[in-house]
């Protein structure tokens, strides 16, 4: 999930239904924030900084060996943390996206295909844990623009449990609702 609660500075810079087209196959984080920079150019800031709330609803999980009761509160415990997560995009944010911003800092990811143009993001990320904790395979498609963007997410974890993959899919709403506040602009 943080994966994506970063996303929105990488979708401020191709966010217009006339934005040029970004492509990239095998490549790093750093190479796919890179060309989104590129094509976004000084003034291409379509997604608009300021305040922005994001919820997460979890559509299903599967977990080896997990009874449906215990999956049935993990969705309600996920659905008690990830609705209404408040974060302010600065100017300097929404021109400059740092790499980090999609991966994190605790993941080592890459692209196997990222497409982002006219309002549609789709791609495939596959990040291995630092920690030991196995591979994650992160396929997403969904819609952005200046004020809101949804993502639907397919999350599948291998060998971190010698019970079998985990499997997750989410879906992920963020909105812009007003200007940052002094306070929150320095998130």
């Amino acid at each position: 999930m943080r994966h994506f609660m970063l996303a929105l500075p990488l979708l401020s810079l191709a966010a217009c239904d006339n934005s040029p087209r970004v492509e990239a196959e095998n490549a790093s984080v750093a190479e796919v924030a890179d060309k989104v920079r590129e094509a976004g150019g000084n003034d291409a800031m379509a997604v608009r900084p300021g305040q922005w709330e994001s919820s997460v609803e979890l559509e299903s999980i599967e977990i080896p060996g997990m009874p449906p009761q215990a999956a049935t509160q993990m969705k309600k415990t996920m659905a008690s943390v990830a609705t209404g997560h408040k974060s302010c995009l600065t100017e300097e944010q929404a021109r400059r996206p740092k790499e980090d911003f999609f991966a994190g800092t605790e993941s080592n990811c890459r692209y196997d295909k990222f497409s982002m143009s006219g309002g549609k993001l789709t791609g495939t990320m596959r990040c291995t844990s630092q920690q030991g904790g196995g591979t994650q395979l992160i396929e997403f498609d969904g819609t952005y623009g200046p004020e809101e963007y949804r993502m639907r997410m397919a999350s599948t974890v291998e060998g971190a449990s010698p019970a079998g993959p985990m499997k997750m899919v989410m879906n992920m709403t963020s909105k812009r609702v007003g200007d940052c506040g002094a306070k929150t602009a320095a998130n």
